[in-house]
């Protein structure tokens, strides 16, 4: 069964490591991810608290998963904490995959961030838990 997820990460600090997340879903064909395009991101910003919560408010709608990307610094940001108290609301699925151990475009890493998840949902480490965070998807059997 196909799962439409949504990826919730810091923009601006962890869009590279992302960004290998992201490719890899092209070869999963049992995932459906929802991304925020960068301009459509960066649009929305500019318009206000408002047009931010509606851009997230509308990529969500059909998902039922949220993978949120747990970099340095993830656990701060205020939209990443909107959209994982929205999955909630949605009755989504929600899942941690710790992004740090990904090398950016410079070939480094970074320090391991604070999980932002509730209490009992699991996380992944994206480098070591490969496999069993596909089978927690439910991509693989």
């Amino acid at each position: 069964m196909a799962h439409r997820t949504f990826f919730s990460f810091h923009y601006e600090r962890d869009v590279q490591r992302a960004s290998v997340v992201r490719k890899s879903s092209q070869f999963k064909s049992s995932i459906t991810p929802e991304w925020i395009e960068a301009s459509i991101w960066e649009s929305a910003k500019t318009s206000g608290p408002s047009a931010v919560q509606k851009l997230i408010d509308n990529a969500l709608m059909g998902t039922s998963v949220t993978a949120v990307l747990i970099g340095a610094q993830t656990a701060s940001r205020r939209w990443v904490k909107y959209e994982i108290d929205k999955s909630l609301e949605r009755g989504n699925g929600l899942i941690g995959i710790y992004i740090h151990n990904i090398k950016d475009f410079a070939g480094s890493t970074d320090y391991q961030g604070t999980n932002p998840l509730p209490a009992g949902y699991p996380t992944y480490d994206w480098m070591s838990n490969d496999q069993n965070l596909w089978m927690a998807l439910g991509l693989v059997t």
